[in-house]
């Protein structure tokens, strides 16, 4: 998947201030130099409407914008950070690897949550959707395909708040009729020039001569454009860094305080936690759960442990046991539930005394 936040920074402002959505929206850097002079970062799509794009001069902004009561605000990078961050964790429940590789951007590899299937990968990406929507008040857009580069463009093709899947069988059908600028790094100037070769779709790409291609923008450049009109990537979803925890969150068929469902939920979001957590080498120190209640109130639980384990029965009964904490606290009903392990340890358990008996 790539996930891709809408109108960013402005919708964060947007955010803040919900007045600002009924408005033209417009966020800029501000050179410094006089009190109006700076580019545009980003704006809502009320702005766009009437022809701001980022990169332009805050001036000509203002222009085009002149008579619509357009709000222009600084960038607030410590803010949209923490919005941001915010946003991440969610993706880290149901990402089985996380790249994040913008503020507003990140790749998820989801093979293993999803079983391979595309139909509950639509399933998660929608429940993603909607826990954004919920608990950050922002709108994304998600590409779901067999590879990064499908997917970034999957994501692109239906904005603000679109969903589009690219199955591995469909991939040709939806690459080649789409302009030439529709690949990643294939710019205006780039466009331009493969144009003026002939070269308008990737249906016309994909059909060209590569060699040609090469000798035009070189062989690294010729043989990945040729290579992604194709649909063709085989760069993986590459995790930054050591996680500190692996976690799982699942929405419930129906809201529920039954303890035997709650259970069961928590028994399959363990087993898929385990699997991850063992996959990679990790025992851990802390299991903790997550609780969404119908009114979308999130509240967590967690036990730290004597030791790292990587036992799956001690994960089961330790959830199963907040669980039960839980529903004695509280007596509203559950939307969501999750299942969190932390204090990552990827040293090997020490053997139970108990093996060898």
């Amino acid at each position: 998947m790539l996930l891709d936040l809408d109108y960013f920074y402005a919708q964060c402002e947007e955010r803040r201030n919900p007045a600002l959505r009924e408005k033209p929206v417009v966020v800029g850097v501000y050179s410094g130099r006089t009190a109006e002079s700076g580019a545009v970062a980003t704006a809502n799509y009320l702005a766009r409407a009437s022809g701001v794009k980022s990169g332009m001069p805050l001036p000509l902004a203002r222009a085009k914008l002149r008579g619509r009561d357009a709000v222009f605000l600084p960038v607030d990078r410590d803010y949209y950070k923490s919005v941001s961050d915010s946003v991440m964790r969610i993706l880290r429940d149901h990402a089985d690897i996380l790249e994040q590789v913008s503020i507003d951007e990140a790749y998820l590899d989801v093979s293993l949550s999803s079983g391979g299937s595309f139909e509950a990968a639509e399933r998660m990406t929608r429940e993603i959707k909607d826990r954004i929507r919920a608990q950050e008040q922002l709108t994304c857009s998600i590409g779901i395909g067999p590879n990064k580069l499908v997917a970034k463009v999957a994501a692109d093709r239906a904005k603000p708040d679109g969903l589009t899947v690219v199955k591995p069988e469909e991939v040709a059908g939806f690459l080649s009729p789409l302009p030439v600028g529709s690949i990643p790094g294939v710019g205006t100037k780039t466009a331009e020039r493969m144009n003026a070769m002939g070269i308008m779709t990737l249906a016309d790409l994909a059909a060209y001569d590569p060699q040609l291609l090469i000798r035009s923008f070189g062989r690294k450049l010729g043989t990945y454009f040729h290579s992604a009109a194709l649909g063709e990537h085989d760069e993986p979803v590459a995790g930054r860094g050591e996680p500190n925890s692996i976690s799982r969150l699942a929405t419930l068929k129906e809201n529920t305080r039954d303890p035997q469902v709650l259970k069961d939920m928590v028994e399959r979001l363990c087993r898929e936690v385990h699997g991850r957590a063992v996959s990679r080498g990790h025992s851990f120190r802390s299991i903790g759960i997550t609780v969404i209640l119908e009114d979308f109130a999130i509240h967590s639980r967690s036990r730290t442990l004597d030791g790292p384990t990587a036992d799956l029965q001690v994960l089961i009964r330790t959830a199963g046991d907040l669980v039960d904490k839980f529903l004695s606290e509280s007596d509203q009903r559950v939307r969501r539930l999750g299942v969190r392990v932390s204090g990552l340890d990827s040293r090997k358990e020490q053997t139970q005394l108990s093996s060898f008996l």
